[in-house]
């Protein structure tokens, strides 16, 4: 891999890794956890207290990890699959494109964004390449 790919990888998993511990943020300080769930319950998701709770791991905690470049295909799995959740217990995928009308624009680009590193890998500049070795951080 061309080292402007991996720093093209690096620039992306740090500004996806901001926007996601930003709202995993949100959810743990600004609204707090039973806040979160509250607005779970309301769009009728399952298990909304847990579900707060994994949400904001994922968001928090996941965001840390895709920086870093560690367990990064599988914490970005896991985006994707949340972001898909959102779409739908949230009406995104209903409420049309643009997000100041509810749609979808944010969590699709969000899953779009980790889609991509499913696919390729967090890159040469990254954790995964240390521990895992070349194959894990490049598709």
């Amino acid at each position: 891999m061309r080292i402007s790919s991996s720093i093209a990888l690096l620039v992306s998993r740090i500004v996806l890794g901001i926007i996601l511990m930003g709202h995993g943020w949100q959810k743990f300080s600004e609204w707090g956890i039973a806040g979160t769930a509250d607005s779970f319950d309301a769009m009728g998701v399952p298990a909304a207290g847990l579900a707060a709770v994994v949400a904001a791991v994922i968001e928090f905690v996941g965001g840390i990890l895709i920086i870093a470049g560690l367990f990064t295909r599988w914490v970005s799995g896991l985006v994707v699959l949340q972001m898909i959740g959102a779409g739908v217990f949230a009406n995104h995928f209903s409420s049309g494109l643009f997000i100041d009308g509810g749609g979808w624009e944010l969590v699709g680009a969000i899953a779009a964004a980790a889609l991509a590193f499913v696919a390729v890998g967090a890159g040469q500049i990254s954790l995964d390449r240390i521990f895992f070795g070349k194959r894990a951080a490049r598709g």
